[in-house]
């Protein structure tokens, strides 16, 4: 797959998640439980249109499951667990968290991800961005200083990925805390937005993408689908 999607994304280098660049952003999780989450997510569709996002979802949250995650991965603090199910193509924005992010990939997926250390006065450039491909089956742990925002899918099927995150991350903030950070969109989301994304903009998330809104090529039966904006 992945040389398929290197052959259509020309202006684009795909990476492998297991190649050695992907160190500076996160880690493969060789012995996570991946097969108990593909088989609950079997019964979670992808939308018609659009990114489908749920911070936390109650047919995932086993809870020895989740008791796990936290002991393993989260040093015993609390997490969520939920899911991103959709149809990107484009890189809309980029986010951080303080706390790792887990992410399953139920579908083969493609994550364009940036580094904190990147960002020069609340901007980020494109030229930095790197793409990696996400094999189906596939757990990685991405760190707090990674830039990262929905998946994009691989063929006109959409994407499916399970989130799991710190407990709270992503739910609604206050007046008071907006006013703390021009970045914080969320509570332990930091967002950078691109001016085509306009549902980040018009919902005052800070413009902080310099360069092309990316675009993968996507596969629907060996046909390319789409473009490069």
């Amino acid at each position: 797959m992945i040389e398929k999607l290197q052959a259509i994304n020309d202006s684009l280098k795909v990476h492998d998640v297991k190649d050695s660049s992907f160190i500076r952003y996160g880690r493969v999780l060789e012995d996570f439980p991946v097969d108990k989450f593909e088989e609950k997510m079997d019964t979670i569709p992808v939308p018609e249109k659009g990114n489908q996002y749920l911070p936390s979802a109650a047919e995932l949250e086993n809870q020895e499951l989740k008791t796990l995650i936290e002991r393993k991965y989260y040093g015993g603090m609390s997490c969520q667990i939920g899911y991103c199910n959709g149809n990107n193509s484009n890189l809309g924005g980029l986010e951080y968290h303080k706390g790792s992010e887990i992410n399953v990939a139920v579908t083969d997926l493609v994550l364009l991800l940036g580094h904190l250390n990147e960002v020069e006065q609340k901007t980020f450039d494109t030229k930095f961005l790197k793409a990696f491909y996400i094999p189906k089956g596939t757990a990685i742990e991405i760190y707090q200083t990674t830039l990262h925002l929905a998946p994009c899918k691989v063929t006109s099927d959409g994407f499916k990925c399970v989130v799991i995150l710190p407990e709270g991350t992503n739910s609604p903030l206050n007046e008071e805390e907006k006013r703390e950070d021009s970045l914080l969109y969320m509570k332990n989301k930091w967002l950078l937005a691109h001016e085509e994304h306009l549902r980040f903009v018009s919902s005052g998330a800070h413009v902080g993408i310099k360069g092309p809104n990316v675009f993968v090529q996507f596969l629907e039966n060996e046909f390319i689908q789409g473009g490069r904006s």
